[in-house]
């Protein structure tokens, strides 16, 4: 790859762009520690790309919040802070009610939703609750594809990983998705039904819940 970093995929997107949503993916995914310092020469050798094509890519996640550049000590992982954790949650109560009220019955993505929810109380049940943070991911990515835009998806990729580096930071124990284990059971079984204004109550309930939950334990662990 790095005897052409110049590379067009074809969808249009870059090189960097490309290595930078897989990187984006891994932080989703947990793969990357908040406050991890990063080295260019093994990110580089990882994706198989050149040092200039790395610091563009390094550019994007910086601008998307992702990564944090400190002048001579290099590249970091970004922590988000409480202030942070707000707009995330507020951007996306906006984007999921959203996604709630555009649902047509039938949509796959709530074929996935559903299966998501087993899942993650079949991972719950066996106490593997960092899997079961990944899952849930997955689970509001999924709520989100039933707006069929791929603008709102890709920009609620962003609010994901961000949020994703706000859990790293705590103890990703039971208490931060337990709660939510039959709460996205109960959210699926609404929506299919039908029940919108339901499922955006439900919703608004579940959102402020986790929020408060991930800004008390963030204060707990700054003290």
């Amino acid at each position: 790859m790095m005897a052409d970093d110049r590379a067009i995929a074809a969808d249009g997107q870059s090189l960097a762009e490309l290595v930078a949503a897989s990187i984006r993916e891994l932080v989703i995914a947990g793969e990357f520690r908040p406050g991890q310092k990063l080295s260019e020469e093994q990110i580089a050798a990882q994706f198989g790309i050149s040092r200039n094509t790395l610091r563009e890519v390094f550019r994007l996640l910086t601008s998307q919040r992702l990564l944090k550049y400190i002048p001579n000590r290099g590249v970091f992982v970004a922590a988000p802070d409480e202030a942070a954790v707000i707009d995330i949650y507020r951007v996306r109560s906006i984007i999921q009610k959203g996604a709630a009220q555009t649902t047509t019955r039938g949509h796959p993505a709530l074929a996935r939703m559903r299966l998501l929810a087993e899942r993650g109380r079949e991972v719950g049940s066996q106490g593997d609750w960092p899997q079961v943070g990944t899952i849930n991911m997955e689970f509001h990515r999924a709520m989100v594809e039933l707006c069929d835009s791929p603008r709102l998806s890709a920009c609620f990729d962003l609010v994901l990983a961000e949020l994703r580096l706000a859990f790293a930071q705590l103890e990703d124990s039971a208490h931060l998705h337990k709660p939510y284990v039959d709460l996205n059971t109960s959210l699926v079984r609404v929506i299919e039904g039908g029940d919108i204004p339901s499922a955006v109550s439900q919703l608004e309930g579940y959102l402020l819940m986790s929020e408060r939950a991930v800004l008390a334990a963030l204060q707990r662990r700054r003290k």
